[in-house]
């Protein structure tokens, strides 16, 4: 079945003077998933973001947010997003709550339950009624994400939003981002230069270098019956174990092959009735980092 899209970025440049920053970039984002964004600082991450939000004019192509085109029908397609470009600004001598209530006021039909809801969304309610200018960077971040989702959007765009954030921020942030679009069906689109928090956060990610797109990958797919893993057997002689199998490659003490997860108990099986010792089985697993530097071949991310 195919997967309904919220953005179709095509084929979308930006140039300012003799200089390229995006260059033909197409991306479709697919409906209720964590899309991440990933490169370098000076990638084009941000350029993107903010030609996505009417923040910088397009030099060639277009795009279309809920079918709607950013160029020439701004306002429909801006309604469906909600988003927070580089850091929330917020108005420090209000409360968490004020602020929540004079943005409320800018979009029709945001009652005061729905105020409330993105509130324990982000989980602020203990602290939504104290001033802004007494909150951590990470509460200003929370407060940041609960404004941009009050419409309920079916987009939400957040550039870097982890930066300055301590560990404990960026599992929060992480943790109800991935519940936002599980639970009431907004697309996220987060942009990151920091590979690790993109693979905990996102069900797919797109790798932009240069003002280019280089690849996608889906880091979150569902298993396959048909899918094939690298399973590692950890033997006493893998040259042996290779013979009897008739094939997979040897990395030290391990045999490793391409199979179905089904298969494991019966090759397992084979090199045990061979006279083969099996010490470990394991599926290896290739970490974002491993694909990147497959991707680029060994590009530095930042």
């Amino acid at each position: 079945m195919q997967k309904k899209t919220v953005v179709q970025i095509k084929g979308v440049s930006k140039k300012i003077g003799s200089k390229t920053l995006i260059d033909n970039l197409t991306l479709d984002i697919p409906a209720g998933q964590v899309f991440g964004f990933l490169g370098p600082n000076g990638a084009g991450k941000t350029t993107t973001i903010r030609m996505m939000v009417g923040l910088m004019s397009i030099t060639q192509g277009d795009i279309l947010i809920q079918g709607s085109s950013i160029k020439d029908e701004f306002e429909q397609a801006i309604s469906h997003v909600g988003a927070i470009v580089e850091n929330p600004e917020m108005y420090k001598f209000l409360t968490g709550y004020q602020n929540l209530l004079h943005y409320a006021r800018m979009s029709p039909g945001v009652t005061e339950q729905r105020i409330m809801e993105a509130v324990e969304r982000v989980g602020m309610q203990h602290r939504i009624h104290d001033k802004v200018k007494t909150y951590s960077l990470g509460m200003r971040q929370r407060l940041g994400v609960a404004q941009a989702i009050l419409h309920k959007p079916k987009l939400l765009i957040l550039d870097e939003p982890t930066n300055g954030l301590d560990p404990q921020g960026i599992r929060e942030l992480r943790d109800y981002l991935r519940e936002l679009s599980r639970e009431e069906g907004t697309t996220v689109f987060v942009s990151s230069h920091l590979l690790s928090e993109m693979e905990l956060m996102c069900d797919t990610v797109a790798v932009i270098q240069q003002g280019r797109l280089i690849d996608i990958k889906e880091l979150k797919s569902g298993d396959s019956e048909n899918e094939l893993h690298e399973i590692a057997f950890e033997v006493n002689d893998p040259q042996r174990a290779k013979a009897i199998i008739g094939e997979g490659r040897i990395e030290e003490n391990r045999l490793i092959v391409n199979a179905k997860r089904e298969s494991t108990p019966e090759i397992n099986a084979k090199l045990v009735m061979s006279g083969i010792s099996v010490f470990g089985i394991y599926t290896v697993k290739h970490s974002l980092e491993d694909q990147f530097l497959e991707i680029t071949g060994g590009g530095h991310i930042g």
